[in-house]
């Protein structure tokens, strides 16, 4: 028996859970359509899209153009977080691309219009995640209480976050001090010079995903000018950027754990429930 069915529920999966987390790609809740959870999928697509919309507001659309000429080429924004909604990078690629001929000045709004775009990138790519396990489920049966994605998410705003939401708190201790001491340290190091996307386009890529940690980082420090060579400057780009990276083992690692406790997680908290239902009527 597989460890998401129980004897109670019927063995057919809500649907494939390939399809499910591709339409999610290319259309922020299309796969929750695809499943039939039509209001979560309308609520999905406006929290995504919306953030990314108004990041390109924010931005002016220009956060590409902060790639080196030599750099630009079809495939550059791959690598960079807002590949998580393909539909948003494919639209401000055709709408904006790297500029007209004639450079532009960037709105003074436009480091945080990019951190808006880049967010919404990973919360598909976790939307992907879950539209991807909810397809997996039994028809009519829901994620929630416990859904793995939620950790991940959690997990990417603060490292260990999701840790301690699944109650394992010395794993989400050890992730937190590793990751956000990797970033920190970093952040020392390159004397805040790593803290800007205009300078490091994939290097704060890699940043990003330390969550908010690098980004309130950032609001406090980053972009200052440079009026001096900073000695340790590149050991600490690398490190922040590691840090970054590392926090998505942290995240594959709440979610594969999430999987395979949920079933357990449902039950303990229908039993919750039901007792407190209990002590209400004796009480009563």
């Amino acid at each position: 028996m597989g460890i998401l069915t129980s004897p109670s529920a019927p063995a057919r999966p809500a649907g494939d859970p390939n399809v499910a987390a591709l339409l999610t790609w290319f259309v922020p809740g299309a796969g929750h359509v695809y499943l039939g959870r039509t209001t979560f999928a309308i609520l999905a697509f406006l929290v995504v899209e919306g953030i990314y919309i108004l990041g390109l507001k924010l931005s002016g659309g220009m956060g590409f153009q902060f790639l080196q000429e030599e750099l630009r080429g079809a495939l550059a924004p791959a690598l960079a977080p807002e590949a998580g909604n393909l539909g948003g990078l494919l639209y401000q690629m055709k709408v904006f691309n790297y500029g007209g001929p004639n450079p532009t000045a960037f709105p003074a709004t436009v480091h945080l219009g990019v951190m808006l775009t880049a967010a919404s990138g990973v919360l598909n790519a976790l939307l992907m995640s879950q539209a991807h396990f909810d397809a997996r489920l039994p028809r009519g049966v829901r994620s929630m209480p416990g859904s793995p994605a939620f950790a991940a998410l959690l997990t990417w705003l603060l490292p260990g976050a999701g840790h301690l939401y699944q109650g394992r708190k010395l794993r989400g201790a050890l992730v937190f001090v590793t990751i956000v001491g990797l970033v920190a340290l970093g952040t020392v190091l390159a004397e805040g010079s790593n803290l800007s996307r205009e300078r490091h386009y994939y290097y704060w890529g890699g940043q990003f995903l330390a969550g908010l940690p690098g980004l309130v980082m950032e609001l406090v420090h980053g972009h200052a000018p440079l009026a001096k060579h900073v000695v340790y400057g590149e050991a600490g780009l690398v490190l922040a950027s590691v840090g970054g990276l590392l926090n998505i083992l942290a995240m594959l690692d709440v979610y594969r754990w999430g999987e395979l406790v949920w079933p357990g997680w449902v039950a303990q908290k229908e039993a919750e429930r039901e007792s407190a239902a209990a002590a209400q009527e004796a009480v009563a």
